[in-house]
């Protein structure tokens, strides 16, 4: 019987990168052997979602989710709750691109992303689960888990994931903790924290190092619990991370492998991010759905446009720099005024 792929595509996504290229990867995946077709987005709510749960019933061997990481998302929540769910493909043209850079699928050449599916190397990844909802790389609450919704979509197009490192400096000096209820297979966290992430890959927001540990097929998420919300302590903890991942043992970070976390509130409203975007308000409970995806990834770890990537790195980096450099210039005013606000809210 013939094989069917569906490529659901984005075309407003990356400055239109896709749509230039698509005759090229439909001719790519036809002469990997699929009888292919292709549907564009929407701005009708769940139009991604909706058209790969359609196209998994209709019996659909692959689905390619053709655009950024909430394009990914949508396709996932499509499927995940089947069955029956069709082998999964990623072409990126987003901002971030979490997800193909935790794959090492090709971000920069949407031509050279179906080539990676094309050659058929697959693996069964892990997902999340948050209340009803899935997600494929991260879910976390707290205030820097909220520069998703401040970030203008234009403001990303343009700049990537520069525009968070721009945004997180100007949203530091204002950072406060929250007290949070956090149950995981291992124990409980009750106490204040400025931020919590559940991550399924090694890749949130660019940071590579943020899990240096991260399995995508273990049946765990690793939990991150920031414990400090103090300017300069939370300076250290970035500079920590760009060394090697280094802050997994700093006692302010709690960093725990676990298949399930019940996050509740205590005395403020706590918004919960999924994947980059608002996912409801917590209570809400977190579980880890394992190898629940056959998804296709560079397997051998050898990114066709490694010269392009390259580059993009060494952008990454000088972003990074950017952040860092930019807290370091706050005065030690506002520095010691943070601190009196953290001291005088404890009393």
């Amino acid at each position: 019987m013939q094989k069917r792929c569906r490529i659901i595509y984005n075309p407003t996504s990356g400055r239109e990168a896709i749509k230039s290229d698509l005759v090229e990867i439909l001719n790519i995946l036809e002469r990997a052997g699929y009888e292919t077709s292709a549907f564009a987005t929407t701005p009708e709510e769940n139009s991604a979602r909706n058209e790969a749960e359609r196209a998994a019933r209709a019996g659909f061997n692959l689905i390619v989710a053709a655009g950024g990481d909430g394009t990914i998302n949508e396709v996932v929540n499509g499927i995940a709750g089947l069955k029956h769910r069709p082998k999964l493909g990623i072409i990126p043209a987003g901002t971030t691109n979490d997800y193909a850079r935790a794959l090492k699928i090709p971000r920069e050449s949407p031509v050279e992303a179906a080539k990676v599916i094309a050659r058929g190397e697959t693996i069964k990844i892990d997902i999340g689960m948050a209340g009803e909802k899935y997600f494929v790389n991260i879910a976390g609450g707290g205030l820097l888990t909220e520069l998703t919704y401040v970030v203008p979509s234009e403001v990303k197009s343009l700049f990537g994931y520069l525009a968070y490192f721009v945004k997180g400096a100007e949203m530091l000096p204002r950072m406060k903790p929250i007290d949070m209820h956090l149950e995981y297979d291992d124990g409980v966290y009750d106490g204040k924290a400025s931020m919590f992430f559940l991550a399924l890959t090694n890749s949130v927001g660019g940071f590579e190092q943020l899990v240096p540990d991260a399995s995508l097929d273990d049946g765990k998420f690793t939990l991150i619990v920031v414990k400090t919300s103090n300017l300069m302590e939370i300076l250290q903890l970035f500079t920590k991370i760009l060394n090697g991942g280094k802050h997994i043992d700093d006692p302010r970070i709690l960093y725990v492998k676990t298949s399930k976390v019940v996050a509740k509130p205590v005395n403020e409203k706590m918004m919960i991010n999924i994947d980059g975007e608002y996912g409801g308000d917590a209570p809400m409970t977190f579980k880890n759905l394992k190898q629940h995806i056959e998804i296709f990834a560079n397997v051998k770890d050898i990114p066709d446009d490694a010269i392009r990537q390259q580059e993009e790195d060494e952008q990454a980096e000088d972003a990074r720099e950017h952040l860092i450099q930019g807290v370091e210039n706050l005065s030690h005013e506002e520095l010691e005024m943070d601190d009196a606000d953290h001291q005088s809210e404890d009393k």
